[in-house]
């Protein structure tokens, strides 16, 4: 492995704030030559997968599209990670089901790819971690050459999230949220930030923090993670809570 790489990989390796992993994870994901870089983690409850983290600087069309319509239930690499840890490569046979996907895709410069998951029976949590580009398809050598780095990568920023579970059950502890809490939770578990959640709720930076802080009161956790895990085992970010 080239020295910048095995340089790079260790400092993420001594890096425990998640942000902070992802933001050096997405500069390592460029370097090898892919524009776009996503990880997603999931709760498993005892009837469906939860959304519980979603990272990634894909086109925000992309991302507002991808979750107004709910994709994650058609999409292909979603359903080839739901089974297994191996690696897949996205091309067109394998958006064979789901053309409008895969046309949409290369509209977003999103069609080059790979994908790789964990699942985590210990924690419940599932993980997925994705290498996209617009630009020439993906060979198997350069798979092949890059897939420890992306597994290492996909394994750090998974046990930083689990890192963040909280030490008591949801399910043993289960405080009331308010609606405002509920909608900022599930903001922030798609991925948005305080600045993106104030404009999609019409309220301030400053007020969507309150809700947040409120949360991770309630839970006694320590950290946004946490809570929006919490409040996902706790089923309030589930497709049936209230709005």
């Amino acid at each position: 492995m080239e020295r910048w790489k095995t340089s790079q990989l260790n400092y993420l390796s001594t890096t425990a704030d998640l942000d902070t992993a992802y933001r050096i994870s997405l500069n390592f994901a460029k370097n090898i030559g892919f524009k776009f870089f996503g990880f997603s983690t999931s709760y498993t409850s005892n009837t469906e997968r939860l959304s519980a983290l979603r990272l990634n600087n894909y086109p925000s069309d992309w991302n507002a599209d991808y979750e107004q319509r709910k994709l994650a239930g058609i999409d292909p690499v979603v359903a080839h990670c739901n089974q297994s840890e191996l690696p897949i490569l996205w091309s067109e046979e394998l958006f064979a089901n789901a053309p409008h996907l895969w046309d949409t895709l290369e509209q977003e410069g999103l069609q080059h790819g790979w994908s790789q998951a964990i699942h985590d029976d210990e924690s419940g949590l599932f993980s997925i971690l994705s290498l996209v580009r617009s630009h020439s398809p993906i060979t198997a050598l350069e798979l092949y050459e890059n897939l420890g780095a992306s597994a290492f990568i996909c394994h750090h920023l998974h046990r930083l999230v689990a890192q963040t579970l909280p030490k008591t059950s949801a399910t043993q502890y289960m405080p009331q949220l308010s609606l405002r809490e509920i909608d900022v939770l599930k903001l922030a578990a798609d991925g948005k930030t305080a600045y993106e959640s104030a404009r999609i709720l019409n309220l301030s930076p400053r007020t969507i923090n309150f809700h947040v802080q409120e949360a991770i009161r309630k839970f006694e956790v320590n950290n946004k993670v946490s809570a929006v895990i919490a409040a996902a085992k706790a089923g309030y970010l589930n497709k049936d809570a209230a709005p």
